[in-house]
């Protein structure tokens, strides 16, 4: 055996062994438990960052473990190739962004080969591939033939210089990221898939995913988001365009006879048609249009409106109140009306105070002072007429019931979710499959004229997509009439919302799942991604799931059934990022130091769910400590002793170190398997071979319990650093390979202990530690706690009042 650790042959080896032996290759075996372990799927930028080694070293990690334990493992990998950035690339680099996308995944492919990642390369896939996005496609022409589909003008930030669609990450301080040209807020027709239909479900079946983090399902209750409130009418005092009310929705009834005004959003009806004969009214409205419509953005801009002049009447009290047009009312929530109530709710606080409107209290509000904050909390009413006294509950149905009395209102059940808007007007995603007819209406695409393809050759200007500029590609025709494709493309959460699915039956021609393949290895058991993806990603995902449940494409409920959420790879306390400057380069320490290190030092630096620190020193002293286990092996195989172990003839000091070892197979296993903690396994065999290395063999059994330390230490470590495992392992003398080995089993007898270390204290101080048979009754451990010469040192001159004895772990002298 060489002496010195060469990681670059080593790992070369390995790497060649797995792909001669089709090692990960996964194939469906109905006899045989499946595990299907999956890290979130990569955007192909170019090259790998750290958060993507610590991510997949996470998956691959339990991805090995799980196979250890017998069971038939899948870990595919592919490419969420799709979406803008590889757009903007293509302008940057004058290329097209399929080229640049493919020249991406090959680099990254041979990055993730590098690292030795345990992936069945035969099931890859990318979503810009038509084999991949033609299901996609066949899917939404379903979806739309059950009315799960519908087309509607919707609110988007638009720029008139460049004459294109901007994602809100796209408008910055109210600008085109861009040409810096001022925003507009555009109503444009856009594709909705109806997810609201799921609501109740979504959220419901977050019980069933006891092996998420509650923070996550927190966080997708919240954003589904439902509540009881009641949805109330406003007569207009005055009709406009044979209108006479509009309804609002609150959760807030209680606070209905503080209501002092009421607002409109710029894009309602009723604003718009009260702006025909107003041109300051209208000049308002457009201003409005040249905001954000993200709703971060909303919350914190400036509040600004404008009466219309003329008046709605309370549904209660008939009392006249003023009929604003505000700019933080959206018509794509709610109704687009708000019922102002000043004093209770902090935007119409603000709007009030800027615009001098009444602040009417109906809250009893301790410690708020209401000239410079709005009392938001749930109270007891005042100034509320009959309903004077009462709590938020009590209020709440009284108030739902005076208004239903009155035809004016009733309890309903609304949700913060809205309906998923899958159209974007880039053009690097999926075409959306649908032909506009001639005289008006749209219809599928049918399915044998799927997939409707992108074209790949294209060049792009940086503003229009090439597929809108282009006429001819919009040309088509349909049983021998003309008509023209959609040119929006899938948001590219389309993609990424079934691809776990599609990686049970990548090749499958005849459909958009094999239900057989499928339904063998769903759902997910483990799930392995970062927590910024907990809302929207994982959201769809479940919603997608449900849709194709219900087309009969899978059994299952849910798509995900163990979620890990790792934390971000931070330097100097900052996420890594390319602008920042503080970004670590894999590659770079691979050539350095091996891919076994980089692992290793990624998974000990910090528990999975944390935020990982950067550390040069820590790198260097992961590959410290796989030189020395190389070493140690070397230096055990050099002894040449193979003795057979025979636990009935060892001595206090072998049984000592083969209790050592069966512990931290213990430990390692709970880790991995129940805790996922894996740093604090990486510390436990730290720990055994520490006591290996302080170890003196000088007998057979010496050498003998040596050898199953190393031999268990090697399978501990092979889901960890798998290369230099590959190798010591064959070292030791194995024939098969040890991701073929089983898991370490615990001996049970050999965790008996004949002694134990007890603590002795005087007065509760601890004075020494002594050695005590396990079995030693306890006078004599008494005895022998009081004959330490420490302890009597702290007992002279006193008086023994009592002696307190904590069986196995400590004895405490009382005196005075």
């Amino acid at each position: 055996m060489e002496q010195h650790y060469a990681p670059r042959d080593i790992e070369a080896r390995a790497q060649q062994f797995w792909q001669d032996n089709a090692s990960f290759t996964a194939v469906e075996d109905p006899g045989k438990e499946k595990y299907y372990c999956l890290a979130m799927f990569p955007y192909p930028s170019g090259k790998l960052h750290m958060g993507h080694v610590r991510n997949y070293s996470i998956a691959d990690v339990i991805s090995r473990y799980q196979r250890m334990l017998g069971k038939n493992v899948l870990q595919p990998m592919g490419w969420d190739a799709f979406g803008l950035p590889a757009e903007n690339a293509a302008v940057k680099n004058n290329t097209a962004p399929a080229k640049w996308t493919v020249e991406n995944i090959s680099y990254m492919r041979g990055q993730l080969q590098q690292l030795g990642f345990a992936y069945d390369w035969n099931r890859e896939l990318a979503t810009c591939k038509p084999d991949y996005y033609r299901w996609e496609q066949w899917f939404f022409t379903r979806l739309l033939e059950k009315g799960l589909v519908y087309k509607k003008t919707s609110a988007v930030n638009w720029c008139p210089v460049d004459e294109t669609v901007l994602a809100n990450e796209q408008v910055i301080d109210g600008c085109c990221w861009r040409c810096d040209t001022q925003v507009e807020r555009k109503e444009i027709p856009q594709w909705f898939i109806k997810i609201t239909d799921y609501a109740d479900q979504l959220l419901n079946d977050l019980d069933q995913l006891d092996g998420w983090p509650e923070q996550v399902r927190t966080m997708q209750r919240n954003w589904i988001g439902r509540s009881q409130g009641v949805q109330l009418r406003f007569d207009l005092e005055t009709p406009v365009a044979n209108t006479d009310h509009f309804e609002v929705y609150t959760t807030r009834p209680d606070t209905l006879m503080g209501v002092t005004y009421v607002s409109l959003a710029a894009e309602h009806p009723i604003s718009l048609a009260l702006a025909e004969n107003n041109p300051a009214l209208a000049a308002f409205i457009d201003e409005c249009r040249h905001s954000s419509v993200a709703e971060a953005d909303m919350a914190t801009m400036e509040k600004k409106g404008m009466a219309t002049g003329i008046n709605v009447l309370h549904p209660l009290t008939g009392k006249a109140v003023p009929l604003w047009i505000a700019n933080y009312v959206l018509m794509d929530y709610g109704t687009g009306a708000v019922m102002a109530v000043p004093a209770h709710d902090q935007r119409d606080f603000e709007f009030a105070q800027k615009y001098a409107l009444p602040i009417t209290q109906v809250i009893a509000a301790e410690n708020i002072d209401l000239s410079a904050e709005a009392a938001t909390e749930k109270g007891t009413l005042v100034n509320s007429g009959e309903f004077d006294g009462m709590d938020f509950d009590a209020a709440f149905a009284a108030i739902a019931d005076k208004l239903e009395q009155l035809g004016k209102g009733r309890i309903t059940t609304n949700y913060r979710l809205r309906d998923w808007g899958v159209s974007r007007q880039r053009y690097w995603g999926a075409p959306i499959p649908v032909f506009n007819l001639p005289e008006g209406g749209e219809i599928p695409v049918p399915a044998d004229r799927l997939p409707i393809l992108l074209p790949e050759d294209v060049e792009m200007d940086g503003v229009q997509s090439p597929i809108k500029a282009d006429p001819e590609w919009r040309k088509d025709t349909l049983d021998d009439r003309d008509v023209e494709r959609e040119t929006d493309t899938f948001d590219t959460f389309m993609e990424s919302s079934w691809y776990y699915a599609r990686f049970t039956c990548p090749d499958y021609e005849d459909g958009m799942l094999d239900p057989d393949r499928a339904n063998y290895w769903l759902p997910v058991d483990q799930y392995v991604g970062g927590i910024e993806h907990a809302i929207l990603h994982l959201l769809y995902a479940r919603f997608f799931h449900k849709l194709m449940r219900d087309e009969g494409l899978v059994n299952t409920d849910e798509p995900f059934k163990q979620l890990l959420c790792q934390g971000m790879v931070l330097k100097d306390g900052a996420k890594m990022s390319k602008s920042k400057g503080n970004t670590v380069d894999p590659q770079s320490l691979i050539e350095q130091y091996g891919a076994d290190t980089v692992r290793l030092f990624i998974m000990f630096a910090a528990p999975p769910e944390q935020s990982l620190e950067w550390s040069d020193s820590a790198v260097e002293g992961a590959n410290r400590f796989l030189r020395r286990l190389w070493k140690l092996v070397a230096s055990h195989v050099e002894a040449g002793n193979s003795a057979v172990l025979d636990t009935g003839a060892l001595n206090q000091s072998q049984q000592d170190l083969r209790r050592k070892t069966h512990e931290t197979i213990a430990k390692v296993s709970d880790d991995y398997g129940r805790r996922l903690t894996f740093n604090t396994a990486i510390a436990a065999v730290m720990e055994l071979v520490n006591e290996v290395s302080r170890f003196d063999c000088s007998g057979d059994q010496d050498y003998a319990v040596v050898g199953e330390a190393l031999n268990a230490t090697v399978r501990l470590l092979a889901p960890i650093v798998p290369h230099i495992c590959h190798q010591l392992w064959q070292e030791l003398g194995h024939d098969d390979a040890v991701i073929d080995a089983d898991w370490p089993s615990v001996d049970e007898a050999a965790l008996v202990r004949n002694s134990i270390e007890m603590v002795v204290q005087v007065n509760g101080k601890v004075r020494a530690k002594i050695e005590v048979a396990a079995d030693a009754d306890a006078d004599t451990v008494k005895t022998l706690a009081r004959e330490q010469e420490n302890v009597q040192r702290f007992l002279d001159g006193l008086t023994i009042r009592k002696e307190i004895l904590v069986p196995k772990k400590l004895v405490n002298i009382v005196a005075n």
